[in-house]
């Protein structure tokens, strides 16, 4: 009786075994179909951008509602240039808090620090765009752009990126509100992946007499830096995807200028602003066209931070 109690039960498990696997097979196939069928609907949709203009559409850097004339030039090099402020700034403030909260901070500070953190990283992005444009684009260009125009505005070259009328908004602005964005993503996973580091290892390295610094940096870092290139990689595809607050201050303007102070658009904010007026097939699939081209940047900024964490971990394990 027993034993065909025994086997029941194991009849019983094996079933709920193959349902459970079934089941999420079956949901881990929805996600590529899904992902599939985003990228089927959005060729299809810009097909008729892409019978008419072809590769051109990539490099050509005007935009003519009135015309038909359209290309994807200026929206692609602004989103690249955003993003890259907003990584070039983002990037070693939140290292800075990050190395903060895990090896400066007091004990008692660092549990509301990290909760203030965090909560910049639910702020609606709307309302970051609401600040840039309200509060932070009319002081800087009152009290910061003119004596930045001023003192690096004459430099050779680097100059070029600072000249042009003090107007607060602008592919800058835009990038620097993107950094402030992107700060709580990338600090929280470096310093959750810092905490991860061993206590032995770290005070070895103090017994021994190193300095803070020089335990971050050769404890810590080589420790980490699969898990802080992952969280540098998710702040940048939170950059390069953001519409709202991008939309709000870098000016929505189809023109391609050297000074970073000028007004600029980007591939999300276009979409953001010009879509619900399109008025036409080949206006609408330009637009189309134009999410495609960002759905191609995300996946090939994504496919290169895996294949670079790959190598992080190949050379991890050919030193150990």
């Amino acid at each position: 009786m027993s034993s065909t109690s025994n086997r029941k039960f194991l009849q019983r498990q094996r079933i709920y075994d193959s349902f459970f696997q079934n089941i999420t097979k079956f949901f881990a196939f929805l996600v590529l179909a899904t992902l599939l069928g985003i990228i089927i609907s959005l060729i299809i949709g810009a097909m008729p951008s892409i019978k008419q203009f072809g590769f051109n559409f990539l490099i050509n850097d005007s935009w003519d509602p009135v015309k038909k004339d359209f290309g994807a030039w200026s929206p692609i090099l602004g989103t690249l240039i955003t993003s890259f402020i907003a990584l070039f700034i983002g990037v070693p403030v939140s290292f800075g808090i990050a190395l903060f909260l895990t090896e400066l901070s007091p004990l008692w500070m660092r549990r509301p620090l990290g909760i203030a953190v965090e909560l910049l990283a639910g702020i609606p992005s709307i309302i970051y765009g609401m600040w840039g444009l309200f509060v932070f684009a009319p002081f800087f260009s009152d009290y910061l752009q003119p004596h930045i125009i001023e003192h690096i505005g004459s430099i050779p070259l680097i100059g070029l990126l600072f000249t042009g009328a003090p107007m607060g908004i602008g592919m800058f602005t835009a990038g620097l509100i993107l950094s402030i964005m992107v700060i709580p993503y990338i600090s929280s996973v470096m310093r959750d992946v810092f905490e991860l580091v061993p206590t032995m290892y770290k005070e070895s390295a103090y017994g021994l007499g190193a300095t803070t610094w020089e335990v971050v940096r050769y404890v810590v870092l080589p420790y980490t830096k699969t898990g802080v290139v992952g969280g540098i990689m998710l702040g940048l595809g939170r950059a390069l995807g953001e519409t709202m607050a991008v939309t709000f201050v870098i000016g929505n303007a189809h023109d391609i200028k050297a000074s970073l102070f000028m007004p600029g658009t980007s591939i999300a904010s276009a979409l953001a602003n010009e879509f619900t007026e399109a008025d036409g097939v080949l206006y609408t699939s330009a637009l189309i066209e134009l999410g495609l081209i960002l759905f191609g940047i995300t996946f090939v900024v994504l496919t290169l931070s895996k294949i670079l964490l790959l190598q992080l971990r190949k050379a991890e394990g050919s030193q150990s």
